[in-house]
């Protein structure tokens, strides 16, 4: 299949076929390293915690509210423009820019030196995701999405792993300063060879038959809210991401504070069955949707909630487990099963809006995800670890942090069965899953 494109400069005939796996393995590079700037701060936080003398409540602000604040914020802007012109150039853009500020945290010597980094990070990474989206729907077809994007979302456990396995080791042997310095600059490499060798793809080749006049972002986000089934999707990601980043954000420091870990350990243990377990779970959802979802589109929503119902019980188990190794053993659990809920709902909203909407959809969902999960779990579990620590000491006070999420889960179960419901009533999604 031959087709006409825009490069990122002007356009240029390309053969779609094998390219587009290289255009979807550059992009989960890039989303890798989105979500490893995003998380190197979360493996690094005891050591900056002794350093910069931070509280948990602090903490919480800067691995989830501050960040999400401007990540969610300048998201809709972002997609709005993403609608308009080249997709290519704002990631490859975005990337430099959250790179920078990356490389800015190493140079922090307070907490408000450390915020003000974290914000900018915020600001670039908006420009990541959301036009990465609407990319690779143009470059895999309705059935094929699940699995795309699945790939693509592979870069939330890669960073993890990734993060925790290089920041671990550099924190341990040169510094925490350095490490996000050492970060920074790699971001700087990769952003031009993406700009270079990735192509924009014609918006909607799939569905030859739309308009792709970019349609006003108001009224995107109005008939987005409008559809009880892409409303509710969008809240049952911000509540099982308030779970999700809540654990994750803090399970590095429950291993270390509570359970005796090393920096050397989390880089040589944590980060392996972060990355293989949570690599499995994304891999895992994509297939089993575009599997399922062609019987049932109610499958794109009961995968998450049976997922995360069945996370609990390891949780929990992993707060009480006597010994780093049994604790470690048991967050696999959470660690496959809580990222079993975003190639699903990136499937439902890229399926179920028009190709000229897709971008803004896409910045919306994440402005909800990331608003309620990011901004208000990670922040969540600090503020209930400080009011525990009076009590039970700073180790045992964040275990109760952790175990306060517990009453979460049971509400991120029932809002992703009433997006079932509303999914399997959707027209246009039945029609994306034949």
């Amino acid at each position: 299949m031959s087709t006409s494109v825009e490069s990122s400069g002007a356009a240029a005939p390309i053969k779609v076929g094998p390219y587009r796996y290289y255009v979807l393995f550059a992009l989960l590079v890039v989303y890798t390293l989105n979500f490893l700037d995003r998380q190197f701060l979360t493996v690094l936080q005891e050591p900056v915690k002794k350093t910069l003398h931070l509280s948990d409540t602090e903490l919480g602000s800067l691995t989830g509210l501050y960040f999400a604040l401007f990540y969610t914020v300048i998201g809709i802007p972002v997609g709005m423009l993403a609608d308009r012109v080249s997709r290519v150039r704002i990631v490859a853009g975005a990337s430099a820019i959250w790179s920078f500020f990356t490389a800015a945290c190493g140079f922090a010597t307070s907490f408000l030196t450390l915020a003000i980094p974290r914000m900018g990070v915020g600001v670039g990474e908006a420009g990541g995701a959301p036009p990465s989206y609407s990319i690779v729907s143009d470059y895999f077809p309705p059935r094929q999405r699940g699995k795309a994007l699945a790939i693509f979302s592979l870069g939330v456990p890669f960073g993890t792993m990734f993060g925790a396995m290089s920041g671990g080791f550099i924190a341990a042997h040169y510094g925490w300063q350095t490490a996000f310095k050492a970060l920074g600059v790699l971001g700087l490499v990769i952003a031009p060879i993406f700009y270079f060798t990735v192509r924009e793809p014609p918006r909607g080749r799939f569905e030859p038959d739309s308009t792709h006049v970019p349609g006003n972002p108001f009224v995107v986000i109005g008939q987005f809210l409008a559809r009880p089934a892409l409303g509710l999707t969008a809240l049952a990601c911000g509540m099982t991401a308030f779970v999700g980043y809540g654990l994750l954000n803090w399970t590095p420091s429950v291993l270390m504070r509570a359970k005796g870990m090393t920096l050397p350990e989390i880089a040589a243990y944590y980060s392996i069955m972060a990355g293989v377990t949570g690599g499995l779970g994304t891999w895992l959802s994509g297939v089993l949707v575009d599997w399922l979802g062609h019987r049932r589109p109610s499958a794109y929503a009961l995968v998450p909630a049976i997922s995360i119902l069945l996370s609990l019980p390891f949780m929990v188990a992993a707060i009480y487990a006597p010994t780093w190794q049994l604790s470690l053993l048991c967050f696999a659990g959470p660690a496959l099963l809580n990222n079993m809920y975003l190639a699903p709902a990136l499937a439902v909203v890229q399926n179920a809006v028009a190709p000229r909407h897709r971008v803004v959809s896409g910045a919306f969902l994440l402005f909800v995800l990331n608003l309620i999960g990011l901004g208000g779990g990670p922040l969540f579990v600090g503020m209930m670890s400080d009011h525990f620590k009076p009590i039970y000491g700073a180790a045992k006070g964040l275990e109760f942090g952790v175990l306060s999420l517990a009453p979460v889960y049971f509400i991120a179960v029932l809002i992703q069965c009433a997006a079932a419901y509303f999914i399997s009533k959707e027209a246009r999604l039945a029609r994306a899953a034949t």
